[in-house]
């Protein structure tokens, strides 16, 4: 941040932290936060993390964020805030952007929740103040990557189609057992959520919903083999932003193998349950661990023929590992999630911006480059 602003961190969970961490220790002028949840005793304990592990001086206030209605401290807290950045569950964004809007405040999230963005854009289309959804990892910053690619693809090869896009993300334990090869590194509800809704793609260069995980394969990745399946909500809005220009673009979830075999093996045991998602979940919380020690695995590509008829492919791969910010160690997970959210609130608070803003609006190279960014992910 070039500026002094006032930032609201909505929820108090890993994301959360590392947000305002980021954002403590790599600002220019550091920001005054306010971190809010609907338990107030964990916003106060994530203020006093973030205080402990930054190496600066701060300003954090923590609040208790109701969950109904509005109390005067936050009604207080919402008129001088200039932003509200979301780490709350993907059903919480369209209550938290409602606020923003009212309150004239800038929002981003990270939700790969497909009904409730469609909700945020109805109601913040005719924002005074800039929208900006979907900006973590995938969705937002594989979308980013993909999207310069194919845009450098077309420049450097003289076309404006290509036959291919592909982006690719995997949350993975460092090492992984059977039989159901994984650890939870992230929300459990988000990854039984991404399994089960479906997949929107671009085939034949026409949007269209796939199940997910209904194509399996096998991919390596720097000499590691991985699974690769579709899954719900990576693709941000680039089915919309490039329909006509791809003819096949898909997202899709990278997996140690065995692991999307027993997965299904689940699902064919529950049958037609009332709610799948929760049941699942269930499923998978019983046998499944939590685990501290994570990595990010990522790649996208493009494939097509060039002005000349040849055909040409390039890629671009990405290992994430844990990393320390201030006097924390931060696992892969955050960092990669929180860089986005917090490049994507520069970008809103230090340039015009109003109503909507998706993936496919933002200017790749420069976002991918930016400040935040960079010593998460490195260069593209």
């Amino acid at each position: 941040m070039k500026k002094h602003h006032n930032i609201i961190i909505a929820g108090a969970g890993g994301i959360a932290e590392a947000v305002g961490l980021l954002l403590t220790e790599w600002s220019d002028v550091i920001p005054s936060l306010f971190i809010g949840n609907r338990t107030q005793d964990k916003a106060k304990k994530v203020a006093e993390w973030i205080t402990a592990g930054t190496t600066k001086p701060c300003n954090i206030q923590d609040f208790h964020l109701a969950e109904e209605g509005i109390t005067p401290e936050m009604k207080a807290i919402f008129q001088k805030a200039d932003i509200l950045l979301d780490c709350l569950p993907g059903s919480q964004a369209p209550r938290m952007a409602q606020f923003a809007k009212d309150y004239q405040m800038h929002y981003a999230n990270l939700t790969e929740y497909v009904a409730e963005t469609d909700e945020i854009m109805a109601l913040a289309k005719d924002a005074q103040t800039g929208f900006l959804l979907q900006t973590g990892l995938a969705p937002g910053y594989i979308d980013l990557l993909a999207n310069g690619l194919f845009q450098q693809f077309c420049n450097d090869f003289g076309v404006d189609q290509v036959d291919k896009l592909e982006l690719k993300v995997g949350a993975l334990t460092i090492h992984a057992v059977a039989p159901h090869y994984y650890g939870f590194t992230w929300s459990p509800v988000g990854v039984a959520t991404e399994y089960l809704k479906d997949a929107i793609v671009l085939r034949d260069s026409k949007k269209t919903a796939l199940p997910s995980l209904s194509e399996r394969a096998t991919i390596i990745i720097d000499g590691i083999a991985y699974e690769e399946d579709l899954t719900s909500g990576g693709a941000a809005d680039l089915p919309d932003a490039l329909s006509g220009k791809v003819s096949t673009l898909d997202y899709k979830t990278l997996r140690h193998p065995g692991h999307y075999a027993w997965v299904q093996e689940q699902l064919t045991t529950l049958g037609n349950t009332p709610d799948t998602i929760k049941s699942l979940q269930e499923k998978m919380e019983a046998v499944i661990p939590h685990n501290e020690d994570d990595q990010i695995v990522l790649y996208a590509a493009v494939e097509g023929k060039d002005a000349t008829g040849i055909l040409r492919r390039r890629e671009i791969a990405k290992r994430i590992f844990s990393q320390k910010v201030g006097k924390h160690q931060l696992r892969a997970i955050q960092t990669t999630t929180a860089a986005p959210l917090v490049q994507a609130a520069q970008l809103l608070l230090e340039t015009p911006h109003s109503g909507v803003v998706l993936q496919s609006q933002i200017d790749p190279m420069l976002f991918l480059n930016g400040n935040y960014i960079l010593p998460v992910y490195g260069k593209v």
